[in-house]
């Protein structure tokens, strides 16, 4: 994709990872909209970048989608990439008392339902427009999961090959379809502390590394990995998946 020029929507803007990319592609010379459950951030993220447009968009209500892509088609009708990063994460013991899909079902009403939603509501928007784009944030532990993020995981190893076939049935539209695959990062994604955690990647570093990747377009297969995914990318076909697997889930 060009990362200058665009007319670019973000879902899930408002904080961690997508807040940055929202940031990094406007301060690079794109008209973005950024789009989140409240008002309030939302006006706050665009009064420090007068130009940066806010939208809510509430993906756990049926009408919101819809009503803010007719609104987004009217209003902007050049918009030409669209970033599906919106996504919730939370921990599942299996084995606790009284376990039951509650959590399961909010993270693949958000993490996959969302992104697909996402992508019917804007996909009729942007596939005659040059230089269409469709990003989403999938996670490298789509790859090998931590066991404690059971369905958190699992959502992202399915948008992993759903992407895939997305990419091969627009190959002909066309439209670039492109996976991000963070590794851990510094965000709220689990809580305060990972925020924190000395042993996550800065947000800053992480998107860093994502614009220059992009403007080079170093992703192959649609992939676009930071330097410190690499490793656990290639584990299974390297025969090193049961020695990242131990490392990340201790007994």
């Amino acid at each position: 994709m060009k990362i200058i020029g665009n007319t670019i929507l973000i879902t899930g803007g408002t904080s961690g990872i997508g807040r940055a990319l929202a940031e990094a592609f406007f301060d690079c010379g794109n008209r973005v909209i950024v789009t989140g459950r409240r008002q309030a951030l939302l006006d706050e993220i665009t009064a420090k970048r007068p130009g940066m447009i806010g939208r809510v968009l509430d993906l756990d209500d049926p009408v919101s989608l819809p009503e803010l892509a007719v609104r987004i088609g009217r209003e902007f009708p050049a918009l030409n990439v669209v970033i599906a990063n919106a996504g919730i994460s939370r921990a599942e013991d299996m084995t606790a008392p009284g376990w039951d899909t509650a959590i399961a079902r909010s993270i693949i009403e958000t993490n996959i339902l969302g992104v697909l939603g996402v992508t019917a509501a804007f996909l009729p928007i942007i596939r005659n427009q040059p230089d269409a784009t469709i990003i989403a944030t999938s996670s490298n532990l789509a790859f090998i999961p931590r066991a404690d993020f059971p369905t958190y995981c699992a959502s992202k190893a399915f948008l992993h090959s759903w992407l895939q076939s997305l990419r091969h049935q627009l190959r002909h539209i066309p439209v670039e379809v492109l996976e991000l695959a963070p590794p851990y990062v510094q965000t709220e994604l689990t809580g305060a502390h990972q925020a924190s955690d000395p042993q996550a990647m800065p947000v800053a570093d992480y998107v860093a590394e994502i614009m220059r990747l992009l403007a080079v377009g170093d992703h192959p297969d649609g992939e676009v990995l930071v330097t410190r995914d690499i490793d656990r990318r290639r584990a299974e076909r390297n025969g090193r998946y049961g020695e990242f697997f131990a490392a990340m889930n201790p007994q």
